[in-house]
């Protein structure tokens, strides 16, 4: 089961942090289709966030085909997203990479700094997938 950690010095509004975690466990293998999210309940009690934005975040994951509420029941895991289980061999290369960059002085903000350059980089949109909005 995930375990929620609510940063409120991020700036990342509750229930998008909510959503952005389970997002992450999907993609990591940690919740997988079938499996039950906590309850609105045990969230706020592990976080002590309101139940309307544990509600709010569900209702988004919802929407977007992730989960399924279930009356009485609960909210259930119906897809799983990426390919990048938690063991994977490249976890090992980046966890090593992260040990070299804080050995040399690196700090989170600068190693996510420097984390999303290369990924911009090497995952940069192609010319189809950009929005009208972002053609000059």
């Amino acid at each position: 089961m995930v375990e929620y950690r609510i940063d409120r010095h991020s700036g990342v509004a509750t229930y998008v942090q909510i959503v952005q975690q389970t997002k992450q466990a999907l993609r990591l293998g940690h919740l997988e289709p079938g499996d039950r999210l906590p309850t609105a309940r045990e969230v706020v009690e592990a976080t002590a966030i309101n139940p309307n934005t544990v509600l709010k975040a569900y209702r988004e994951l919802e929407r977007e085909g992730l989960v399924e509420a279930r009356r009485g029941l609960g909210t259930f895991v119906r897809r799983s997203l990426g390919a990048a289980p938690a063991d994977s061999p490249l976890r090992g290369e980046l966890e090593a990479w992260a040990e070299r960059a804080r050995a040399s002085g690196l700090d989170r903000d600068d190693v996510a700094a420097l984390f999303t350059a290369v990924l911009e980089t090497h995952f940069a949109a192609r010319p189809a997938e950009k929005t009208q909005g972002d053609r000059s």
